[in-house]
């Protein structure tokens, strides 16, 4: 079983537009058991709207742009060893509840250009997940300022509206009947879309 840890608290800089995300996270509570253990319901409001990469072709983005759905966000890169084993499980997550009410975001914050954790992706055979990259590492430090990370990988699972419900430091086996219940009760308690 692979483990992580919550993080400290943050402000509510989201103008009580979380307050919703917090009930939920009181809810998923009892979830938080066995392979996703690590994973801490948040109890201050995160808005994660800004946190800024880029896509496959090098567009900018926003969380925001990814919205109206329930995420898994993961901040990985290729060089982080508990990343590279939790990768595979988050691929697999992403094919069994990947669609139109939720979906992993996981971003790479290796420095430099896509070719490194690209070549990570081709060579674990990735098939299911969008190529996300954050080379500038500014998304770990966003969250790391929130309270949300301190090393990688960090998962924060955020509802339709970018808020996060939980999260988590360290790897988890994403694809594990454990997750699998958390990410339904968590698109249900959202409404799917929201």
């Amino acid at each position: 079983m692979l483990s992580g840890n919550g993080g400290s608290l943050a402000g509510d800089t989201s103008g009580g537009q979380c307050k919703a995300a917090i009930a939920e996270g009181e809810k998923l509570k009892p979830l938080l058991t066995g392979e996703i253990a690590g994973m801490a319901n948040r109890t201050q409001a995160n808005n994660l709207s800004a946190l800024a990469f880029n896509d496959g072709d090098g567009k900018p983005l926003t969380l925001a742009d990814t919205g109206g759905k329930t995420r898994l966000v993961n901040l990985w890169a290729s060089w982080c060893a508990p990343c590279r084993e939790e990768m595979p499980a988050l691929d697999k997550l992403q094919a069994e509840k990947g669609g139109d009410d939720f979906q992993v975001v996981a971003i790479s914050v290796d420095g430099g250009s896509d070719e490194k954790p690209r070549k990570f992706f081709n060579e674990i055979g990735v098939k299911n997940l969008s190529f996300f990259h954050d080379p500038t590492i500014g998304a770990f430090n966003t969250m790391k300022k929130e309270g949300l990370a301190f090393g990688l990988p960090v998962t924060v699972l955020v509802d339709s509206q970018n808020c996060v419900i939980a999260n988590m430091n360290g790897p988890a086996e994403w694809a594990s009947p454990d997750a699998l219940r958390l990410i339904d009760a968590a698109i249900a308690g959202s409404g799917g879309k929201g």
